[in-house]
C-alpha cells in the first residue's frame, strides 16, 4: 500500500470512529473544537495503529453509536473530548 493510500485508509477509518462514537469531525471544526492540525495529527496517529484490519471489522459490526473505541485506538482521548463538547 502507498503512502497515500495508507492515509487515506486511516483517515476514513478515524471518521468512522468518530461516527460510531457520536462525533461530526466536521462539525467539530466549523465550531472550532477541532483545528486542522489535530485533525491531521489523529489521521497520523491512526496509522501508527497495528490492527486496522481489526478496527475496519469492528466498525463493521457497529448498528449503534457507541461510547466507547476498542482498546487499541491511539484517538480515544480525542474522540472522547470532541464527544464531550470540549476544545482542545
Amino acid at each position: 500500500m502507498t503512502h497515500k493510500q495508507t492515509i487515506k485508509r486511516h483517515a476514513d477509518l478515524m471518521d468512522r470512529m468518530a461516527d460510531a462514537t457520536g462525533v461530526d469531525l466536521e462539525l467539530a471544526v466549523m465550531e472550532g473544537r477541532l483545528d486542522m492540525d489535530e485533525l491531521g495529527d489523529g489521521v497520523m496517529a491512526c496509522t501508527g495503529c497495528a490492527k486496522p484490519d481489526e478496527c475496519e471489522h469492528w466498525l463493521t459490526e457497529q448498528f449503534a453509536q457507541t461510547e466507547t473505541t476498542p482498546d487499541y485506538c491511539r484517538n480515544t482521548d480525542l474522540l472522547k473530548r470532541l464527544r464531550d463538547g470540549k476544545k482542545a
